[in-house]
């Protein structure tokens, strides 16, 4: 993986995920499968799925925040598989997995709920022996990308490959989860990362609402 020469920031996610999809389509992908993570990573893959002529479908991701300090993120949790926790920051602040069950919890029910909202009754497609390319809207400290990879990985039984895909990232993440994937798609890897939104013009927060119009295509833009 080389980060590409790109002009940032990027429009919105749709400008960005059509450059994504270019580089994806001169990989020439055999059989993909291309999971979303929502809500922002949607947006980044209608382009994609688009590109290589694919459907599109989501893989449910959710935070684990530290109790008391919520929007700090000490792990993640994707569908389909186990906790994900950052052990060097559980170490800082002095805390187990087993402390962190109350939250896990909760996080599994709401990852719940986004999956039946999302695609209702409909299991995940079959992964084994695919090339699944996962797509989201940027990688600060890639807690929620791990998890998804991992998740992946678990369902896959062995047999198929991997491929995370972004537009941008901040460098130190990309090097740590370079083993957790087969191939890294990453448009750039600016200088002075600080958050996924100070490299788009637009970077609205999305409504399930507006996840469910992007994957039946009644929001894609030209």
């Amino acid at each position: 993986m080389k980060p590409r020469r790109v002009r940032l920031p990027f429009i919105d996610r749709t400008e960005a995920g059509t450059l994504l999809a270019e580089v994806l389509y001169g990989m020439r992908p055999r059989d993909p499968v291309v999971l979303a993570l929502p809500r922002g990573g949607v947006a980044v893959a209608v382009p994609v799925s688009e590109r290589l002529d694919t459907p599109l479908d989501v893989l449910v991701t959710r935070k684990i925040g530290c109790p008391g300090q919520p929007e700090l993120g000490v792990g993640a949790i994707a569908e389909g598989g186990e906790p994900v926790f950052d052990r060097d920051l559980l170490d800082k602040l002095g805390l187990e997995p087993d402390d962190l069950a109350p939250t896990v919890e909760r996080e599994r029910r709401e990852l719940a709920r986004r999956v039946k909202v999302y695609r209702g009754d409909r299991p995940l497609p079959e992964l084994t022996g695919r090339n699944v390319i996962i797509v989201d809207d940027g990688l600060a400290t890639g807690g929620t990308a791990r998890a998804a990879l991992r998740a992946v990985r678990g369902r896959q039984e062995g047999s198929g490959t991997v491929t995370l895909a972004v537009p941008v990232a901040a460098a130190d993440t990309v090097e740590a989860l370079r083993r957790e994937a087969t191939d890294m798609v990453v448009l750039a890897t600016p200088w002075g990362f600080r958050a996924v939104g100070q490299w788009y013009e637009l970077f609205d927060q999305l409504s399930d609402e507006d996840v469910l119009d992007l994957l039946t295509g009644r929001a894609r833009g030209p």
